[in-house]
């Protein structure tokens, strides 16, 4: 059997298709382009998230747009430059579900994948908060298809619905949040 041949993809700067190359002794996963010498890595990604509570409930949308589409994912998404963490988790949740949360508390750092047709899996460095829900309707838009409220207790169940491979450590994280 053989392996795949990797995905390529122009470069960035002159056009030339290139493709990720392994780590090696000196330099982590990389791109490196042989005709103008373009050099990227595949450093992480931030994102961060908000899960908001409401009873023995959580918040959670359906994902609209690939990857992952129509799989269950958590109010968030990538941070913007000069954005703080908590600016980032607050701005999706009102661009994704329309709804705004007051105090928030730190959840918990998870890392991850996120494949970008095309280029492929880069990591992620995902941070979450949880807060309370008080008043307002969810309605999934921006990256959601939809919003809706889960029973905590059905989490575990819906495991192959998940977006990312984080979410079994994320989901028992916020229920020892919830319980204590």
């Amino acid at each position: 059997m053989t392996a795949a041949p990797a995905k390529t993809f122009p470069c960035l700067r002159c056009g030339r298709p290139v493709r990720r190359l392994p780590a090696n002794a000196t330099r982590p996963r990389h791109i490196a382009c042989p005709r103008c010498r373009y050099l990227l890595y595949d450093y992480p990604r931030p994102a961060a998230g908000v899960l908001v509570v409401k009873g023995d409930d959580v918040l959670l949308l359906r994902r609209g747009h690939t990857p992952r589409l129509g799989c269950l994912d958590v109010p968030g998404g990538f941070m913007e430059a000069g954005e703080s963490i908590e600016g980032a988790a607050r701005r999706e949740l009102r661009e994704e579900t329309g709804i705004t949360v007051g105090r928030l508390e730190p959840l918990g750092f998870y890392w991850d994948t996120y494949d970008l047709p095309g280029f492929g899996k880069f990591p992620t460095m995902n941070w979450y908060f949880v807060g309370r829900w008080r008043r307002g309707t969810p309605v999934g838009a921006d990256d959601a298809a939809s919003a809706e409220w889960v029973p905590l207790s059905r989490l575990a169940r819906m495991r192959a619905e998940y977006a990312w491979a984080h979410m079994p450590e994320l989901f028992r994280d916020l229920k020892r949040w919830v319980r204590g």
